[in-house]
């Protein structure tokens, strides 16, 4: 099966007060291909996912979308990434079915809501708000877009923070999931997937890290 370059990143590179926070990074991500960010605390990881979300500028360097540099697609780019951070970022004051219905796409049916709910474990926990969960549950919200977005790209940030066991297992059959559909995955994680094929890119610190 012939597989189409998704993301292309050249030479990227971040300063951060006068100094280059991490060495250049290159590397391409194809069509059902998934690929684990490496590197120690402070190496630059959520830097680096906040470049690709056009979150920060970056200092030099390119990047290409579907062979297209990012100044001529940006609005499709964004459209077809789904990035999940490092923090959950669910609102507490809503409940879990509010949330993952904000955060999933216009068109999301009930159905739809109610099956990601019942696939992360969360279904008793619907109208439950969300300041009154565990890390892990806020977590699991989170990650339900997993089932409900309609993205191609997905950023994940440390998407197995909070996680049990279980948890873990789930995120890694969406994963698989995606891939097979000719999804591409960019994530970061201190822990190796046992049920996900990647490649892996190791992020050089050009700053001390302490």
């Amino acid at each position: 099966m012939t597989t189409h370059t998704v993301l292309k990143v050249e030479s990227l590179a971040f300063e951060r007060n006068d100094a280059v926070l991490f060495q250049p990074v290159d590397f391409e991500l194809k069509a059902g291909e998934a690929m684990q960010i490496l590197g120690v605390n402070g190496s630059g990881k959520t830097t680096l996912f906040q470049l690709l979300t056009a979150i920060l500028p970056s200092s030099s360097g390119q990047i290409s979308y579907r062979e297209q540099p990012l100044s001529d697609c940006r609005y499709e780019y964004l459209s077809d990434v789904l990035f999940i951070g490092h923090q959950s970022g669910v609102k507490a004051a809503l409940t879990v079915e509010e949330n993952l219905r904000w955060m999933s796409p216009n068109n999301t049916s009930s159905a739809k809501i109610s099956a990601a709910l019942e696939a992360v474990g969360l279904s008793e926990y619907a109208q439950i708000h969300c300041a009154n969960l565990s890390a892990g549950q806020k977590r699991r919200v989170a990650l339900a877009r997993l089932i409900t977005s309609q993205a191609k790209l997905w950023l994940l940030d440390e998407p197995l923070t909070s996680l049990d066991k279980q948890g873990v297992e789930l995120i890694e059959r969406c994963m698989n999931q995606h891939l097979e559909k000719g999804g591409a995955i960019l994530f970061s994680s201190h822990q190796d997937l046992a049920q996900v094929t990647t490649r892996n890119y190791k992020l050089e610190p050009l700053v001390e890290v302490a």
